[in-house]
């Protein structure tokens, strides 16, 4: 629980069990989101089975009722809701994610490698964004109104206009026409079914560079606006007016105490940037041709596939929750403000 309290306050001693805490319900939330999800998943009509039947009906066959029960019973679609939840979080909790429907193996077979490159992809992103929306944002606000200004705010309108999608399509007609090089999915043809090797990395980081430009160009580009934003009102405040008529230096003013406080906003949106990065790149994945769980999550929830589904989304929770943790944490560090309260912390 954060609570703000005077300007000179300080983070109070207890930060590891804060941290405990924030994991305790970390894992309290997750559970009652596993159970929402899994409710959700089945409250359209009908189930995987019924999807399967459609198109082998259409196809001109013809299936008899003893098949479609021996079906229903060995997906387990006979069991209450209740039972079939049961079964699959009892799984989870030793390692097991229950058996894709789509793709006839055990989700944890296919999902292993798919997670593992979508969090390299989200935190390679990730801190790109931060890297360039920070010195941009704080040189668009101390420079407000000059040609520099206009031109990152020019800039950033046309990252946050220009669809993902159609920027990556631009990035890999030039990658191609100009070097010769064809960027789309994570590795080249010939390292595809080769065992992992320094020249399988570089390949997997040559083809990694168009990803997370175009993943990451959206949130940079809002990013910057925010922290601009924030910061132009920081620095229209009265501490930084008396500060800077008592002859506090320009620099040493600017990081101790506006810059700090306007990332307040970029640090707590820490917790929607991975989701974001995840199920907001859906559809450049697919151009790219990007082995990532967004793709698989889409071709799932089409089909009505139950664990599988239950599993990517529970991974984009797992995300989400965990950044809110972490931004938590971050906030009561960065900003002298905000303190852990005595009651809770």
């Amino acid at each position: 629980m954060l609570v703000l309290t005077g300007p000179a306050r300080r983070p109070e001693p207890g930060m590891l069990r804060y941290i405990v805490q924030r994991l305790i319900y970390m894992v309290i939330v997750l559970w009652l989101i596993s159970i929402a999800t899994f409710i959700i998943i089945q409250l359209p009509p009908g189930d995987y089975l019924s999807s399967v039947i459609e198109r082998l009906e259409s196809a001109g066959g013809n299936v008899s009722d003893e098949i479609i029960e021996g079906l229903r019973l060995r997906y387990g679609l006979d069991l209450p809701i209740h039972l079939r939840y049961f079964n699959w979080f009892s799984s989870v909790l030793q390692g097991n994610y229950g058996f894709s429907y789509t793709w006839q193996q055990p989700v944890r077979d296919i999902i292993g490698e798919r997670l593992v490159l979508t969090f390299a992809i989200a935190l390679l992103s990730a801190i790109v964004t931060y890297a360039v929306a920070i010195p941009i944002g704080i040189y668009s606000a101390t420079h407000q109104y000059s040609v520099g200004d206009y031109v990152v705010s020019f800039i950033g309108f046309i990252g946050m206009a220009v669809p993902n999608f159609m920027l990556a399509l631009v990035m890999m007609y030039v990658a191609f026409r100009f070097f010769g090089h064809n960027l789309s999915g994570l590795f080249s043809p010939e390292f595809i079914d080769q065992p992992w090797s320094l020249a399988k990395v570089g390949d997997l980081v040559k083809h990694l560079i168009i990803p997370v430009v175009v993943v990451g160009t959206a949130g940079t580009a809002g990013m910057i606006r925010v922290l601009r934003g924030t910061l132009l009102d920081e620095l229209n405040k009265q501490y930084v007016i008396t500060a800077r008529s008592k002859g506090v230096s320009e620099t040493t003013l600017l990081f101790k105490y506006p810059v700090r406080l306007a990332l307040n906003p970029i640090v707590s949106g820490l917790a929607s940037l991975f989701p974001a990065l995840v199920s907001g790149g859906v559809i450049t994945a697919i151009v790219l041709s990007l082995p990532t769980v967004g793709p698989m999550l889409l071709k799932a929830l089409i089909a009505q596939d139950t664990f599988l589904t239950a599993t990517l989304l529970m991974f984009i929770t797992v995300m989400t929750v965990f950044g809110t943790t972490v931004s938590d944490v971050l906030l009561v560090v960065l900003d002298p403000r905000i303190r852990m309260d005595r009651g809770v912390a």
